[in-house]
């Protein structure tokens, strides 16, 4: 019998009223029962790709793309799978000793394997090129002095039960620490290298697939053997030059990307820089002391500590040997104890006592500890058999991975610090090609590939910015992918009254900010009264707690104000006492709640203090229909307080600009049938979260013909579900996904008309999820609409739009980034599917990112030229700025809605009542468990852009 069946417990007894159901039925009843997320049609293919792109000034562009050639070859990859174990045939699940232990194999059965080479991806699956000697080989390996952190059969790793760093004895009769593997080699599999050359032709199929993905296996090894850490594709050497100091003892580390790609010219290896955050290496307290912001070792938070040190790898004094931290030690050094055994004279017999971890390394290893006495010790055994080390001899290794989410002003600090202006990143990647030394790759020179060290040139078109226009029908032509706003009317504006200001800060000038903000409200077109009151606070109270504090501002409300405002505008303390910001929106919306306020508008002092503010949002936005907005008026000027009225004015209902194409009905395709824009996007928790519902948001275009005005629908996910799964959600007679009140919305804001076109955009999915969208998540699209009625059969066009990938373009001649409206579709684009890039943007800081447009599925009959041109256009229609943005606008707005409505789920409302929010239970896929449901927004904000 399986030893880890022998482990499981056995099944509890059944309650004597229970029947139990057999599996073969239950079966059946969850095939019955399933939610409509599973293809039922013949299944859809990815599209080919209609012609290339015509319209737009030719330009001359170099891609981070190199040229591959490939020798054609008759011979195969063969894949084994690997299967490592213990010799008491327990698994190996340690992902860093697998490399070792295939490394020490190859060297000592190297004549027994025929000298072949291997690609061995680091976990299960191991590529040659020709056959092994057997179908199924098995070997045994031993290792020296590795630091698994995994404890011997008879206690620490060093051989004595519990002792700290191990047993002397053992270490004196054998110095270095080995262990034993067992390792089984098992063919799976073969594929022809011939298969490469489909991949190039764009003819995918599992074989192509796999010949890639062994090449890139190749390259993972490659880094793996120069010492770097491995993050799927991306490759970081131990070099202090690529770190970069984020403070709380975590740096960023900059290293490259790089992996195989068929493209129309053929194959490529796409190299990039790349960015990952790393434990900041050296002394274990050091990074305590930074990590907690403390000056002295007494005052570490040892809870804390235990979280952000487990699974550290370490180096422990005085032999220098690795672990990895499991945990901590109940006690202090100078109390833990535990069992050392003892030779007694020559007799050779032992006994064993009890020996303080302090007093092991004063008497046994003349170690006089400085501060960890009162400290509690490193664990790196296991939990039952633990292993002791005192914090002052442990010190991290580099190249660690640190995977928890970061301050803010961390990924200020990370962004600011990995920036690079174009020539800089073209100079950083040849310089990796050329450090990387690919050409002297064995298993790349058996698959005869041969990679050129300059980037592809190739031709790209810059399309002509939209012509858009404001109020009085004035006219105006954007440049360099900008426009400005300021001495022009807004085309349609909202009216701002019965307002108030609300001070917390003494050191805000309120007349002049007031003063300052009705001028260019007016000069936009906006009606602007003076506010009714400006409410301050009681110098008195400002060192009181923020609760106090937000009591007594609310008590002068209520005093002060004849009625409910409509707008109140907050200006917070400093810093410090941010606090104030989500106990004053909490207490507003808990205070008047009998007053129907349509707005609220809180300025804080520093953007970095933004707290998390799903209590008063969910209140405003869920329960009573309050759009709200913050602004920061530490840096106030004119322009900072125009940007913040365009986004007080879409949010009442106003819109800023549009296109002229857009108000003249002349969009190609999309004016002359009722066609609604969806952009569909999932937000999940940040590194450490986990256990945090994902956020699934689509955003629909209203009132057609416009392509400027949207509304948002959001529901919740199982954490981490990348696939949307509440899109068609039939319970009865009625549907609750996402895509249903986006259509009804459309028919009432667009004349009683129904969409004759329904045009997608899909974010946040990889390519191997393509075949997914168009067969599930579509279908459930389709499905939607047809719960609403059988008859209609509107035309689809669904685009996934990627930004997460690694190609840049560079202008040949000039230092400077691509001008926007640069649009690719040659040479570096897949080789038969529907693709461009776009960078729609101007880039002002570091190197332009293109989007990648994908185009899986196409029954509206877009010509490349129409397609690129109508996605050129949703960039200009972003209501917050006066730019054109990287990606469509409904896309940004998807990502808005879900951070914002995503806030909802950050405090209590974890809790059941989040769950019964609406009558009970929450959205899940197939096999995962219930999650909350977010509340419903409030029907006055359901179709505004409350997220703009």
């Amino acid at each position: 019998m399986d030893p880890l069946e022998e482990e499981l417990p056995p099944p509890p007894p059944l309650p004597p009223n229970v029947v139990p159901i057999r599996a073969e039925d239950a079966a059946a009843a969850d095939a019955n029962d399933a939610p409509p997320d599973k293809p039922t049609k013949p299944k859809r293919l990815l599209m080919v790709r209609p012609g290339l792109g015509k319209k737009g000034q030719p330009i001359q562009l170099l891609a981070n793309h190199y040229k591959v050639s490939v020798k054609s070859s008759e011979e195969f990859f063969h894949h084994y799978n690997v299967i490592m174990k213990y010799e008491d045939d327990t698994l190996v699940d340690g992902k860093g000793v697998g490399r070792k232990v295939i490394d020490k194999l190859q060297h000592t059965y190297r004549a027994e394997l025929l000298d072949k080479d291997f690609a061995y991806d680091g976990e299960k699956s191991l590529f040659t090129i020709g056959a092994l000697p057997q179908v199924n080989n098995e070997f045994t390996v031993v290792l020296e002095d590795i630091g698994t952190g995994k404890s011997a059969a008879n206690g620490s790793p060093g051989g004595n039960d519990s002792s700290p760093g191990g047993g002397d004895r053992k270490r004196v009769r054998r110095p270095y620490q080995t262990k034993t593997f067992k390792v089984e080699l098992c063919f799976a599999a073969k594929i022809p290298m011939a298969a490469i050359a489909q991949a190039i032709r764009g003819q995918e199929s599992e074989n192509s697939l796999e010949a890639l993905r062994v090449l890139d296996i190749i390259l993972r090894q490659h880094s793996a053997k120069q010492g770097c850490l491995l993050v799927r594709q991306s490759f970081f050497h131990n070099n202090p030059d690529s770190f970069v100091d984020l403070g709380g003892g975590v740096m960023g580390c900059r290293g490259f990307h790089s992996s195989f790609r068929g493209t129309q010219g053929g194959l490529s290896l796409n190299v990039d820089v790349s960015t990952t955050m790393i434990v900041k290496p050296g002394p274990l307290i050091d990074f305590l002391l930074a990590n907690q912001k403390v000056d002295h070792p007494n005052r570490i938070d040892w809870q804390k500590a235990k979280r952000a040190l487990k699974n550290l790898r370490i180096k422990a004094a005085p032999t220098n040997s690795e672990f990895k931290i499991v945990g901590l030690s109940g006690r202090n050094c100078n109390e833990q104890t535990f069992p050392l055994r003892q030779r007694n004279g020559n007799s050779g017999d032992t006994n064993t006592v009890e020996i303080t971890v302090s007093d092991y390394y004063r008497v046994n290893r003349g170690i006089e500890l400085k501060y960890s006495d009162n400290l509690p010790c490193i664990n790196a055994g296991r939990l039952k058999r633990p292993t002791y080390f005192p914090v002052e001899l442990c010190t991290l290794v580099p190249l660690q991975r640190y995977t928890k989410s970061l301050s803010t002003l961390q990924r200020s600090s990370l962004v600011e610090k990995s920036r690079q202006k174009p020539q800089e990143r073209m100079s950083t990647l040849n310089d990796a090609l050329k450090r990387s030394n690919y050409d002297s790759d064995p298993m790349l020179k058996a698959c005869g590939i041969s990679i050129s060290q300059n980037f592809t040139q190739i031709e790209g078109r810059v399309l002509q910015a939209p012509k858009m226009r404001a109020g009085n029908n004035e006219e105006f032509l954007p440049r360099n992918g900008r426009w400005n706003l300021a001495n022009k009317k807004l085309i349609k504006t909202c009216t701002i009254s019965r307002w108030s200001v609300v001070n917390f800060s003494a050191r805000c000038d309120v007349q002049g900010l007031v003063r300052d903000l009705k001028r260019l409200a007016i000069g936009k077109g906006l009606e602007f009264e003076d506010p009714h009151a400006i409410i301050e606070e009681n110098p008195s109270k400002r060192r009181a707690p923020v609760s106090v504090r937000v009591e007594e501002m609310f008590e002068q409300i209520k005093q002060k104000l004849p009625g409910a405002p409509r707008f109140l505008l907050c200006l917070l303390p400093e810093r410090k006492n941010c606090e104030v910001y989500g106990w004053f929106m909490a207490f507003f919306c808990h205070c008047l709640l009998p007053f129907p306020i349509s707005m609220i508008s809180c300025c804080r002092i520093y953007d970095t203090y933004l707290l998390q503010p799903g209590p008063w949002k969910r209140k405003c936005l869920a329960e009573f229909g309050i759009v709200t907005q913050c602004l920061a008026p530490a840096r106030v000027n004119d322009n900072y307080l125009n940007n913040v009225l365009l986004k007080i004015n879409a949010k009442l209902g106003g819109l800023n600009a549009l296109l002229q194409v857009e108000v003249s009905r002349g969009i190609p395709i999309v004016s002359e049938a009722p066609t609604i824009i969806l952009g569909m996007d999932v937000s999940h928790g940040q590194p450490g979260q986990s256990d945090r519902p994902s956020i699934a948001a689509v955003v629909s275009s209203r009132e057609w013909p416009l392509i400027s005005r949207y509304r948002a629908t959001v529901h919740t996910q199982s954490p981490k579900l990348e696939m949307m799964s509440s899109l068609f959600k039939p319970r009865g007679t009625e549907d609750d996904g996402l895509i249903r009140e986006s259509l009804i919305d459309f028919y009432t804001s667009s004349g009683k008309r129904k969409p004759d076109q329904v045009i997608i955009f899909r974010d946040g999915v990889s390519e191997s999820q393509f075949t997914q969208v168009i067969n599930i998540e579509l279908e459930q699209i389709i499905e939607a609409c047809k719960f609403l009625d059988e008859k209609w059969e509107p035309k689809f066009t669904l685009i996934v739009a990627q930004k997460n990938h690694h190609t840049k373009f560079f202008q040949t001649g000039s230092p400077e980034n691509v001008p926007p409206g640069t649009v690719v579709d040659k040479q570096v684009c897949h080789p038969k599917n529907f693709d461009f890039y776009m960078c729609a943007h101007a880039g002002m800081i570091g190197t332009s990112r293109p989007t990648h447009y994908h185009v899986l599925h196409d029954e509206i009959g877009f010509t490349a030229d129409a397609l690129q041109e109508f996605v050129h256009s949703l960039s200009y229609v972003y209501q917050r700025s006066t730019t054109a943005i990287s990606i469509v606008a409904p896309i940004a707005y998807a990502h808005l809605a879900a951070a914002q409505v995503g806030t909802f789920m950050k405090f209590e409302d974890m809790s059941s009542d989040a769950s019964s929010s609406q009558g009970g239970g929450g959205h899940t896929s197939a096999g995962s468990v219930s999650v909350p449901e977010l509340p419903r927004l409030h029907e006055k904000v359901r179709s505004t852009m409350f997220f703009c």
